[in-house]
């Protein structure tokens, strides 16, 4: 568990404990649909708000992420650092190929 999972742990146990996971999924859905928001006003698609908007929002999303990792045990840092090589590995181009 890293510092901002250990941030997240306190402030959730303080607050009565975690919630179900369902419910926690349903809450980190919910915070992608607010970001899905503030993004197209950011953009200027629908309406318009400002970088502290869109950070406080990727901050609710993390925070909900956070609370599903805590929860199932995963250091997150650990979780992306995979992702990252996977993706470096399926998406990445050998040396002189073609792109096409």
């Amino acid at each position: 568990m890293n510092s901002e999972q250990k941030l997240v742990d306190e402030l959730i146990k303080e607050l009565g404990g975690y919630w179900k996971p369902f419910e926690m999924l349903a809450a980190l859905v919910e915070e992608v649909g607010e970001l899905a928001d503030v993004m197209l006003a950011y953009e200027g698609v629908k309406g318009k708000v400002g970088k502290d908007r869109l950070r406080e929002e990727l901050g609710d999303v993390l925070f909900a992420l956070i609370c599903i990792a805590n929860h199932y045990g995963i250091n997150v840092g650990e979780a992306l650092r995979l992702s990252i090589g996977k993706y470096r590995s399926r998406d990445s181009k050998p040396k002189g190929s073609k792109t096409g």
